[in-house]
């Protein structure tokens, strides 16, 4: 009995921060009025932001976030655009303090003086959403938020600069150092596993039985990163197969009918599919971390795997490929030009064995050229090749019908990529494509670009 006591004891003295937050939130809303923000949404919303930077109380400023936080999602889209624009042109820095700091350091520059400019030159913007951080579930509230904030951007740029405040903190909030590593099985919790159905981006999962078989096989891996302050709500993950071999194809990785093999005997480790899950931390980079620590992570339970390589879709090379000119193409009359591109708009072409022979001759050289070759400022144009040879992997084949599915077809032609990361390379080849922006290749994708 005294056990029991002294453990409910013990679990009282340590809360989850969670806890922590919602009883000052509960506190702190005894102590406000607000009745007063009662009306009109938009207009309280303001008013709420205002108030919450101005207070210097611990529980009334959590409930004050709080309360921003449930004002804001009960907006609509138009009106959630017009507050970031509010945002953006009134929550910036104050030009009068920043403007005294700039000369109070001309009339007398030291350390301090200049530590005033910083100070005085970070946007209101960045205190507010500090603050509102602090209300329960305030973490995952900010991440919609931006979400909400991206679809506003191609209309509104200006308000770029308010992405550039949450992109700023959500740098240093979702460092490395805060994120834990964790492999899916089929112990996982279900709301984890409901969420990996949810968000698998390359290759969608159909339901429980097809997850099954992606997790509980002794060749297949999957790993996630968490935060702690997002529960249950994976960032990134990846999906892996233990094989003998370099799988060039997609269909006998998913195939439910596939040969299964012991994880002790698999050399090779195909990382098939990698899939962001929280479209609010866009351009927050998880993926060179978890890829490597899981390369880390499948050494140390493996050491008979001796390489690692991904099989990668492609999906901006029909783009590049439907606005080349046709004296690119390598074909020598007009007449074929046109059969080509016709025959390429008909997913049903690669059905056809003598289309799909023609076809190949073709894309191949394109499909090296591309990987080589084309570039956006210094970069690849195919962002999944960018963010590969950014990790400090090297090109290692150009698969050909690789995926019949349609949505492949339509994006890459069916091809996929195998991407090799060799680990005493791998920063050799980051600093190549850093520094010289040279796309580490193996022989064998350069011959097929001298075929032509």
């Amino acid at each position: 009995m005294v056990s029991s006591k002294f453990n409910g004891i013990s679990n009282l003295s340590n809360p989850s921060i969670k806890d922590i937050l919602s009883t000052l939130a509960e506190r702190g809303r005894s102590l406000l009025d607000l009745d007063r923000y009662s009306g009109d949404p938009e207009k309280n919303l303001r008013l709420l932001c205002d108030d919450l930077l101005s207070m210097a109380g611990e529980a009334s400023g959590v409930a004050m976030a709080q309360q921003v936080i449930v004002v804001y999602q009960s907006l609509g889209d138009e009106q959630k655009g017009k507050f970031f624009q509010w945002m953006q042109s009134e929550y910036g820095p104050d030009e009068d303090r920043l403007n005294a700091a700039i000369a109070a350091y001309e009339d007398n520059a030291s350390d301090q003086t200049l530590n005033n400019i910083n100070r005085e030159s970070e946007p209101r913007r960045h205190e507010l959403l500090r603050r509102l951080n602090l209300a329960p579930g305030g973490t995952a509230a900010l991440v919609s938020m931006r979400a909400d904030l991206l679809k506003h951007l191609k209309s509104h740029p200006q308000l770029s600069i308010v992405d550039n405040d949450f992109q700023h903190l959500f740098s240093s909030w979702f460092n490395r150092g805060f994120l834990v590593i964790k492999r899916i099985d089929w112990h996982t919790s279900a709301a984890v596993l409901e969420k990996i159905t949810q968000y698998e981006a390359v290759h969608a999962i159909r339901d429980w039985r097809d997850l099954r078989g992606r997790i509980e096989p002794s060749d297949r891996r999957c790993y996630a990163f968490f935060h702690p302050a997002l529960e249950d709500e994976p960032l990134i993950f990846v999906e892996i197969a233990l094989t003998r071999e370099t799988t060039r194809a997609i269909a006998p990785v998913l195939s439910e009918s596939r040969d299964y093999i012991d994880a002790r005997d698999a050399t090779t480790a195909v990382f098939y599919s990698i899939s962001n899950c929280q479209p609010g931390l866009k351009g927050i980079s998880f993926g060179s971390f978890l890829i490597k620590q899981v390369l880390e992570n499948l050494k140390g339970d493996l050491p008979d795997l001796k390489n690692f390589v991904t099989l990668s879709p492609v999906p901006g090379f029909m783009k590049w490929l439907n606005a080349l000119p046709d004296q690119e193409l390598g074909i020598d009359t007009q007449e074929k030009c046109e059969m080509f591109r016709s025959g390429l708009s008909n997913p049903d072409w690669c059905q056809d064995a003598e289309k799909v022979e023609d076809m190949e001759q073709i894309i191949r050289p394109l499909a090296a050229r591309y990987f080589l070759y084309e570039k956006k400022k210094g970069k690849p144009l195919d962002p999944v090749a960018r963010f590969h040879l950014g990790n400090g992997a090297s090109l290692e084949r150009i698969n050909w019908l690789a995926d019949m599915s349609e949505n492949a077809l339509k994006q890459s032609a069916g091809i996929m990529v195998n991407y090799r990361y060799i680990p005493k390379d791998i920063e050799k080849n980051h600093e190549l494509y850093v520094t010289r922006d040279e796309v580490v290749a193996a022989n064998r994708v350069g011959r097929v670009l001298k075929k032509r």
